[in-house]
């Protein structure tokens, strides 16, 4: 056996320890909880410690066999080891924390138990160089999940949240067995990393059974990162702990797009499957988008927020910019940790900072003068810089992402003269534009012996581009002006649809029969975590 091996399974040996720990002592103080913390951090170090050990030993397939019989094959790139090192470190935050929230819980063990089992399978899961240990881990991580998600079953949101995931989950299960299978069919292996390299000397060449393949990857990687209309059981998951939100919104969410990135080339094989992923992630970004700003409650939003980010990573992956989407899980994940595990101070946070007197109100003289010259910065900026090496589709991104900050600036400098707000702009607009070409400058770089280049665009990309661009501008534009509209009759009424997310949520929980639930008495475990 590998050092390199021995190193990448001490992380999930350890959480296995936990778990089995957990399992045998659930009482309100088991004895291992002191060394939690311990054991946590342990668990990130080493996880970490995989992306260093990337640049030492370099991409290679590890198979642990026994008797002749292949029992793990693991994959050691640049992604595994990046988001090896990034559950593993956050894994341990959110392990680490919950033995502090759940202290003196009935069931804290078993509650610790499940969570080190979910992160394990996630480990394993991000490493696997087989369809089989994939699909396996897909399901195990699944099945973790649901038992964190129901650990208090009688909240009928709860119950709610998991009946529905539970149904997606399967549908996923699906279609990632059938493109297994074609995938396994097709190149005469289970081989991931083989299955890659034939898709890449398939270049160009139009396939029916691979197009199948890709599309049915792109419906799992939808089900299983909450992309519009299955996206309701994300915003239900509020009845569990604080810890699973963490974990699932900055971690087990991400499987989807991992999933795109890790059959990058099998993309690329089905143009239009990688447009339809550029319109269901577009729309599904720009409507949680909305329906974020108007939640009153703060986990809520965050909530929106991640379906928000899922969409736009599969976006991303539609867009055939695998190395960005593997940057935004990496700093997606950072951000939504932090969030939800210090949500619980952010209104106290929010109301110290809260000026006194009516809130400021952009002009649409303003906002107008911050758009333009917010793209104009951009494109005068990413001109100096220089566009050689840089793909259309990265180009357009980051034109998304400035109408973003000029959104972001008329909000926050709303009594700011309009010259003064363009001044913040244009200073703001530099700073992000060469900040993200450096940052995709080096995923390119760092992933350019797993992952393929972007394409060209051809023409229903170019089209896809154009709608995109108009899309995100006019809705940012939109939300920067909100202000100046808000107290008119139809968007009052526009407000109210929004915060119930058009009802598509609604139209489930009839679909699935979730109003019959019986809901039992609220039990003493659930007025404590109340």
């Amino acid at each position: 056996m590998s050092l390199t091996l021995i190193l990448l399974l001490i992380p999930v040996g350890l959480l296995v320890a936990i778990a089995v720990t957990g399992l045998l002592q659930p009482a309100p103080y088991p004895p291992f909880r002191k060394l939690l913390p311990a054991l946590s951090w342990g668990v990130g170090t080493v996880s970490a410690f995989s992306f260093a050990l990337y640049f030492v030993s370099g991409p290679q397939s590890l198979i642990l066999s026994l008797g002749g019989i292949e029992l793990l094959h693991l994959r050691f790139d640049v992604v595994s080891a990046t988001l090896v090192a990034l559950v593993g470190f956050v894994g341990a935050i959110v392990l680490a924390f919950s033995g502090r929230y759940l202290e003196g819980e009935a069931r804290q063990g078993e509650f610790t138990a499940w969570l080190s089992l979910a992160m394990a399978s996630v480990l394993m899961l991000v490493q696997s160089g087989h369809v089989i240990q994939l699909a396996v881990f897909w399901f195990a991580t699944s099945f973790f999940l649901h038992k964190l998600l129901l650990f208090y079953p009688e909240r009928r949101g709860a119950q709610r949240a998991a009946r529905k995931k539970f149904l997606f989950a399967r549908m996923g299960d699906v279609f990632l067995v059938a493109s297994g299978l074609i995938l396994w069919l097709h190149f005469g292996t289970g081989d991931i990393a083989a299955i890659n390299e034939g898709a890449r000397a398939l270049e160009g060449a139009d396939s029916l059974s691979l197009t199948l393949a890709a599309l049915m990857l792109a419906g799992a990687a939808i089900l299983k990162s909450a992309q519009f209309p299955f996206h309701g059981w994300l915003t239900e998951v509020m009845e569990t702990p604080t810890p699973v939100s963490a974990l699932l919104h900055a971690g087990i969410i991400n499987a989807g797009g991992f999933l795109l990135i890790r059959f990058a080339d099998v993309m690329l094989l089905a143009p239009g499957v990688l447009a339809l992923l550029v319109l269901v992630g577009g729309f599904t970004a720009l409507f949680a988008g909305l329906v974020m700003l108007t939640q009153p409650a703060v986990k809520t939003s965050l909530a929106w927020s991640t379906i928000s980010q899922m969409g736009f990573m599969i976006f991303q992956c539609g867009l055939a910019l695998f190395p960005l989407a593997l940057l935004h899980i990496v700093l997606h994940s950072l951000y939504k940790a932090h969030a939800f595990l210090s949500s619980g101070n952010a209104v106290r946070q929010v109301a110290s900072i809260r000026r006194p007197g009516p809130i400021a109100v952009p002009s649409l003289k303003a906002v107008a003068a911050s758009f333009v010259t917010a793209i104009a910065i951009y494109s005068l900026t990413a001109v100096v810089i220089g566009l050689e090496g840089k793909s259309p589709q990265a180009v357009a991104l980051g034109a998304i992402l400035v109408f973003g900050v000029a959104y972001m600036l008329a909000q926050g400098f709303a009594d700011k003269a309009p010259r003064q707000l363009s001044l913040y702009t244009a200073g703001y607009a530099v700073a992000v534009t060469v900040a993200y070409f450096a940052l995709q400058s080096l995923s390119l770089h760092l992933t350019k012996a797993s992952l393929p280049l972007t394409p060209a665009p051809d023409g229903l990309e170019w089209a896809l581009i154009t709608l995109a661009l108009i899309s995100f501008g006019l809705t940012a534009f939109a939300q920067a002006t909100f202000p100046n509209w808000a107290n008119h009759p139809a968007v009052r009424g526009l407000r109210v649809h929004l915060n119930n997310g058009f009802y598509i949520n609604a139209v489930w929980d009839r679909v699935l029969g979730g109003w019959r639930l019986d809901v039992p008495q609220q039990t003493t475990s659930d007025h404590q975590k109340g």
